[in-house]
């Protein structure tokens, strides 16, 4: 007699309206989360992946498995952003020009200079040594001249002197 009228209530409690707006709202709001969940798939997909049927198929998964299929898409996704790797590759491509770049300053003034120069136009600083048979500006590893094949020795390369004080021991 007393489980009768817990049970009772229980059942009354379950077949009154309020039960039925509460069982209708929760599942309008399951509904939307799982809505939501798809549209957020989509969202993320079309941020993270370039080709069409791939971002489809992310969305039909999280469409078709309710929530879980959001989980599965999360397992398999791009760890980033294609506007983060397009970012990323401009900024090694700019490295990459600044790199090419650098030797295209004086070591001393920073001054940019040319690639041909002997000396610094501004602080007359010896950038590279010339060669003895065609003046043509060699590299310092160079072990031969490419213009004109001359050997170069080895004491000429190094440490180079700026340019007034070559001057001055020639003038005196």
């Amino acid at each position: 007699m007393i489980a009768a009228s817990t049970f009772g209530g229980v059942h009354d409690f379950f077949s009154s309206g309020t039960w039925f707006v509460i069982r209708n709202l929760l599942i309008f709001f399951a509904l939307v989360f799982w809505i939501a969940t798809v549209w957020w798939v989509y969202k993320d997909a079309r941020r993270r992946i370039e080709d069409p049927w791939l971002i489809a198929t992310a969305t039909m998964v999280g469409l078709i498995v309710p929530v879980l299929g959001v989980f599965i898409y999360m397992l398999f996704r791009p760890p980033e952003y294609l506007d983060d790797v397009r970012e990323r590759e401009l900024e090694i491509r700019a490295m990459e020009e600044r790199l090419a770049k650098r030797d295209l300053h004086c070591p001393v003034c920073r001054s940019e200079v040319d690639i041909g120069y002997l000396v610094c136009p501004i602080c007359t600083t010896k950038l590279k040594q010339a060669c003895v048979t065609c003046k043509a500006p060699l590299e310092a590893l160079w072990q031969v001249c490419p213009f004109c094949e001359t050997p170069i020795e080895p004491a000429a390369v190094g440490e180079f002197p700026r340019l007034e004080s070559r001057r001055r021991r020639s003038a005196e």
